[in-house]
């Protein structure tokens, strides 16, 4: 199955209220066939065919704000139109689910895939995640709807996953039986919501005596998410026997240089490394799964104990490094003794990554922090 059609038929399953979007290269084709099950009499609920990303948002947030079940998806100049209203959603405290369909973002043009969309609202308050194949597109559809609405949480997420890369291609996907997704996902309840019988106030001005306190409140609960992400990812998993965790790691044992990935990426590291362990040489991979809140003492946990860190972004922030290097270089900051951080931004706007390039990157980082650049960066594969 179309990975897209995977998580069409996933939205589908959790019987969504309401479906807002704006067609854009590469995730039109997970809105197309929600179109097309809502037409058909196969989903109950409200497509809206809107004029801009910016209303398909704000059509999910009032449409949220009313207690219903709402979904989007996106990618690139379209989430930078909605940016806006993303703050909006988090900080609301409005269950959703967005898809990202990661792509560049411009100038110059490209429709292929890498990460800078994604960077570019890193802080908007939503929980995100970044999947690997489309199992993990299918299942975190599910995932995040039970974690989004628990009385607990009540945050928006957002589930990343590569555009085209996963996105259009067609992988082994297993279903899961109406049944069991009706008992892992009840009907949404929601704790607030707009009711001209009993009305309420969202959203209204914050004058500066009470707005740090307000933010202050929304960055506890996101922090505060953690234990829950952790519930339903264990519960997701004693009904599939499919289990998540915000870090996962693979061939760590004792490794001395880590590779770090997010996204599809750690499939083709995976089998970099294998190769590399077949040479009698200490590498292993970390995987990031869980983007915000960041899983810091997951990650502290599975990279410790190595001599370096070898990072490939796949966005780059201009006149610094990488973001997902950025991010390590702070959850490490201050430990007695950290790894060393070579950072790579490689496979930009969907340029090919082989195993064989994450073999020349750790052959590379591995030379230079020998060296003495034990906090280097460069863009891979650049042509002279």
């Amino acid at each position: 199955m179309e990975v897209s059609i995977a998580a069409a038929e996933a939205v589908k399953q959790c019987n969504v209220d309401v479906i807002s979007a704006y067609p854009i290269t590469p995730q039109t084709h997970i809105v197309e066939k929600l179109s097309e099950l809502v037409a058909n009499g196969e989903l109950d609920a409200e497509f809206f065919c809107v004029e801009s990303e910016h209303s398909a948002l704000s059509v999910c947030v009032g449409a949220a704000a009313a207690g219903a079940r709402a979904f989007t998806c996106t990618s690139s100049q379209g989430l930078a139109l909605m940016s806006e209203i993303t703050y909006i959603a988090s900080g609301l405290r409005l269950p959703m689910l967005m898809i990202l369909a990661n792509r560049t973002l411009s100038a110059p043009l490209s429709i292929w895939n890498d990460h800078s969309d994604a960077m570019m609202i890193r802080d908007c308050g939503w929980i995100q995640f970044f999947v690997e194949n489309g199992q993990e597109v299918y299942d975190h559809v599910f995932i995040s709807y039970r974690l989004g609405e628990d009385r607990s949480v009540l945050f928006p997420v957002i589930i990343n996953m590569d555009g085209f890369i996963l996105s259009h291609v067609i992988e082994p996907i297993e279903l899961i039986e109406q049944e069991k997704i009706d008992q892992f996902l009840p009907p949404y309840q929601p704790l607030y919501r707009l009711h001209p019988d009993r009305p309420i106030t969202m959203g209204a001005y914050a004058l500066p005596s009470i707005f740090a306190e307000t933010k202050k409140a929304q960055e506890v609960a996101l922090r505060s998410s953690m234990p829950k992400i952790l519930e339903v990812w264990k519960a997701f998993g004693e009904m599939t026997g499919r289990y998540y965790s915000p870090i996962e790691t693979y061939k760590t044992e004792e490794a001395e240089t880590l590779l770090v990935t997010m996204g599809s990426f750690g499939e083709t590291a995976s089998v970099a490394v294998d190769q590399m362990r077949k040479e009698g040489r200490s590498v292993g991979l970390v995987k990031i799964r869980l983007w915000r809140p960041f899983p810091f003492e997951a990650f502290k946990k599975a990279t410790l104990h190595a001599k370096q860190l070898v990072v490939i972004d796949r966005a780059i922030s201009v006149g610094a490094c990488g973001p997902v290097a950025s991010e390590i270089k702070a959850a490490l900051y201050g430990e007695p003794v950290r790894p060393f951080i070579y950072n790579f931004v490689a496979g930009i706007s969907g340029r090919d990554v082989a195993p064989s390039d994450f073999i020349k990157m750790v052959d590379k980082a591995e030379v230079e922090i020998e060296e003495g650049n034990r906090e280097g960066f460069e863009i891979y594969g650049v042509r002279e």
